[in-house]
């Protein structure tokens, strides 16, 4: 696995854990990470305990003003006109296609505050979320300064970017997130009805890129959410067997390039789950 990374030209950290045996395969499970994206994950958890605490209605609509939308290229973050859906749809966006735009008006209606509860109860201390995704790429804006997005592929610039500190951003560990992962496959991160909503968005997820290219096969199902930052790719999900078998799986990876395009460091992540699944099983 540690030679698979090297040859994609990353550093990678990865915990792996049969959901049901508790065997695991750790690979630096512990290390602090970025989690950038991924922390919509942990949204969608407290998002689901508020409503089956009765304090959120999912099917409540909401309007999607344009003005002072959360940037992105995705969803609703990507549209030009004012959007009204339910909390659910916003939900599905979030999780599908990373909409940053869906996961601000929802994080305005669970506080993140509360998702910061919600992580503590489940066990995951050290997970932390700082900031919205707006404020997110905002100190990506003001880190980079008057050169704008064109110098971000540049290493002095790199350097500062607090985006890609865990010590100053969204983070977890690799451990945390996988122990997220089995507590909402084993319905203990919420009502067994809410739980099986979360694993049907994150099995929706449309990128096929990172952890799904490493399970080619027809009967072999990956659910998961992504995160991107410069220099970053992560993925955490459940790779699920037809026999049963059931494993949780987060990569998360630091490229030495900073170029945006780099498909070696994309499909590390699915070639590093599948090694740790396969020693799994």
């Amino acid at each position: 696995m540690r030679a698979a990374f090297v040859e994609a030209g990353v550093t990678g950290w990865l915990h792996a854990v049969d959901i049901d045996s508790g065997a695991e395969v750790d690979s630096g499970a512990d290390h602090p990470v970025v989690t950038a994206s991924v922390h919509k994950l942990c949204l969608l958890v407290a998002l689901h305990e508020q409503a089956a605490a009765g304090r959120v209605d999912l099917a409540e609509r909401v309007e999607c003003a344009v003005d002072g939308r959360t940037a992105g290229g995705t969803g609703v973050a990507a549209m030009l006109d004012p959007v009204g859906m339910s909390l659910r749809d916003l939900g599905y966006l979030m999780m599908a296609v990373s909409d940053n735009a869906a996961a601000d008006v929802l994080l305005s209606r669970v506080g993140l505050d509360e998702v910061n509860a919600v992580t503590g109860r489940l066990g995951l201390a050290r997970t932390h979320a700082v900031h919205t995704f707006g404020e997110l790429l905002g100190s990506l804006r003001e880190d980079a300064g008057p050169g704008g997005a064109a110098v971000l592929a540049e290493p002095h610039v790199i350097a500062r970017l607090r985006a890609l500190d865990p010590g100053r951003t969204n983070r977890s560990t690799p451990r945390d997130m996988t122990r997220l992962l089995a507590a909402v496959w084993r319905d203990e991160a919420g009502t067994p009805e809410h739980c099986a909503a979360m694993r049907r968005l994150l099995g929706l997820q449309v990128w096929p890129h990172r952890m799904a290219s490493g399970f080619p096969f027809d009967d072999v199902h990956v659910a998961g959410k992504t995160g991107s930052l410069p220099t970053l790719r992560n993925e955490v999900g459940v790779v699920e067997y037809p026999d049963g078998g059931r494993y949780a799986v987060a990569v998360f990876t630091r490229a030495a390039d900073p170029a945006a395009t780099l498909p070696s460091a994309d499909a590390v992540i699915g070639s590093a789950a599948r090694i740790a699944v396969d020693a799994l099983r």
